[in-house]
């Protein structure tokens, strides 16, 4: 477009003109450009974001962060554990391995920021602000979950966190976030939409489509791809002809980085710089954050494809203990005050698996209730074991 909207024109002006102090500090130093990131013509590509550099955080804020990630592990390793004792039905993708990005990208958002995600969405969930015990409720599907127990482990969906929902579908997200990141330009707001996918999704048309048309018409929107190295079982290295997923923003002039995934401050900056970009510019923004997938793709995948070499480096990847070493050598959270820490968190995991399994199931006559956002004529609402026709 030659040129932009009234309404987004008006949008840039209150966005340069309002600070988030959500956030304020110390701003990621800008990566060198690289001259072979794309096609000629791709200038706004740029290097790989590497690590924080400049960026800080106080002891209270580091240590919360470290929470959070904590409670995000004993979560899912709870989940797991539920899914074993059939607790929890369906497909279950963990987000182990994942807690410093999921945190840092959470902590670069403001309260009334969009989210949109994929299936492994779990932390997310408790990062954007859902209590642990209406997820885990979720999982078990009972009428106390955040979706009422009708979406389950994959499609959780909650308006007041403004977490629009958990995708099954590869890629499902990318075309709704791009319609959302529209409709806030549309109306002039100064909201964020972000919307994470795997890495896989890279690879897929509504990737493409959804990015040219959020650079084409300057949407707020940052696309965030969490690559793991493995779409389900195969490597990204050879399902990909470019693996350096950030790289494909190039196509499309738009700007780009790639991001330490285990370092919670790292990721913190990046997503700050990405997303201030589609605040006060309304401008769309790519990010890839390089972050382990620390077991198989689901609860039932035992990981075989992967090598007892490839096992061990996962060990050593582990953003949890990096982060835990990292506060007790700054003398800002010894063993006991992290034991302490740990034995809390479990107890407020413990608690959200007592009220899932003591929560109701949905009723029956509920099966139907939201098949359809607004009521529909004749709307079929026949049970499995009704008759086709009554007399």
């Amino acid at each position: 477009m030659a040129e932009t909207t009234k309404a987004t024109r008006s949008r840039r002006t209150r966005g340069a003109a309002r600070q988030d102090t959500g956030a304020s500090g110390a701003e990621s130093e800008a990566a060198a450009r690289d001259a072979d990131a794309g096609p000629a013509g791709a200038e706004n590509a740029q290097a790989p974001a590497g690590t924080a550099g400049g960026a800080d955080a106080d002891a209270e804020t580091l240590v919360a962060y470290y929470r959070q990630m904590l409670l995000i592990r004993r979560f899912e390793e709870r989940a797991a554990r539920a899914y074993t004792q059939a607790k929890i039905g369906g497909y279950c993708h963990l987000n182990l391995g994942e807690e410093a990005t999921i945190v840092g990208l959470m902590a670069a958002l403001r309260p009334t920021d969009y989210l949109f995600t994929n299936y492994r969405e779990h932390g997310y969930a408790l990062a954007k602000g859902i209590d642990a015990r209406s997820v885990m409720a979720e999982l078990y599907g009972r009428s106390t979950g955040v979706s009422k127990g009708w979406g389950g482990s994959m499609h959780m969906f909650d308006v007041k966190t403004r977490l629009l929902g958990g995708y099954g579908i590869v890629g499902g997200q990318l075309p709704l976030a791009t319609g959302a990141a529209l409709a806030v330009s549309y109306k002039g707001g100064d909201e964020v939409v972000m919307c994470h996918m795997g890495d896989g999704t890279a690879a897929i048309g509504a990737f493409h489509e959804s990015l040219n048309i959020a650079a084409l018409w300057n949407l707020p929107v940052v696309f965030v791809v969490i690559n793991n190295g493995l779409g389900m079982g195969t490597t990204v290295d050879r399902s990909a002809a470019e693996p350096e997923l950030w790289r494909r923003g190039a196509a499309y002039r738009m700007e780009s980085a790639r991001v330490d995934g285990t370092d919670v401050l790292a990721v913190r900056e990046a997503a700050r710089t990405a997303v201030e970009r589609a605040r006060t510019e309304s401008k769309p923004y790519l990010l890839e954050a390089t972050s382990p997938r620390l077991r198989g793709h689901s609860v039932v995948d035992p990981a075989r494809y992967r090598s007892a070499e490839e096992k061990e480096a996962l060990k050593a990847a582990d953003p949890l203990a990096a982060m835990a070493l990292r506060l007790e050598e700054a003398g800002i959270l010894d063993a006991e005050a992290r034991d302490k820490l740990d034995a809390e968190v479990t107890a407020e995991i413990e608690d959200a698996a007592a009220f899932a399994d003591d929560s109701p199931h949905p009723d029956v006559s509920t099966l139907f209730d939201y098949t359809y956002a607004t009521p529909v004529p004749s709307e079929l609402r026949r049970l499995p074991a009704d008759p086709v026709f009554r007399s």
